[in-house]
């Protein structure tokens, strides 16, 4: 144990939600998709790991990306208040809230309660690069007001439950 280097085992908290030795990186190459006002963070990623921890934060208003893939997320939310999409359902989440989102859902997160929102995601180091929808997807979303809402970025306040109940 004495060739370990406890520099990168050990890395403390930051404020602004930072972590020691850890990167701090935009979301995705801009142009790639369409996303708002996101950052993120490998917190965890070895060879010897099946899984990659990250830490994304977005800033009011910001928002991931709408989009699906073949591997599932794992996601706590860690700081503030905002909305998710998964599917057809919207719903309000909070700190320690977890979301479990299954391959192939469409998915996204919102900040839409007026300050930042992060949360920890947990996916598997080898996957599938992520899907957008296309437009008559996007159209068919849309179709449910609940969800039409939240992608305009203003849904209905208190909002749990499957959209179009």
């Amino acid at each position: 144990m004495a060739d370990l280097d406890t520099a990168a085992l050990f890395r403390a908290f930051r404020e602004g939600f930072r972590w020691e030795g850890v990167s701090h990186m935009p979301y995705k190459e801009e142009g790639s998709a369409p996303f708002k006002a996101i950052s993120r963070q490998i917190l965890f990623e070895d060879p010897n790991q099946a899984c990659q921890l990250r830490y994304f934060e977005m800033a009011p208003d910001g928002y991931s990306t709408l989009e699906r893939h073949e591997h599932m997320h794992a996601v706590m939310i860690l700081r503030g208040h905002g909305h998710c999409l998964l599917g057809t359902e919207v719903r309000e989440v909070k700190q320690f809230d977890l979301v479990t989102i299954p391959a192939w859902t469409l998915h996204q997160f919102r900040a839409t309660r007026g300050e930042p929102m992060g949360f920890l995601c947990m996916v598997n180091s080898d996957r599938d690069k992520p899907q957008l929808p296309d437009a008559a997807e996007v159209e068919a979303l849309r179709r449910d007001p609940k969800v039409a809402a939240f992608l305009d970025g203003k849904p209905e306040p208190g909002l749990a439950g499957q959209a179009g109940e």
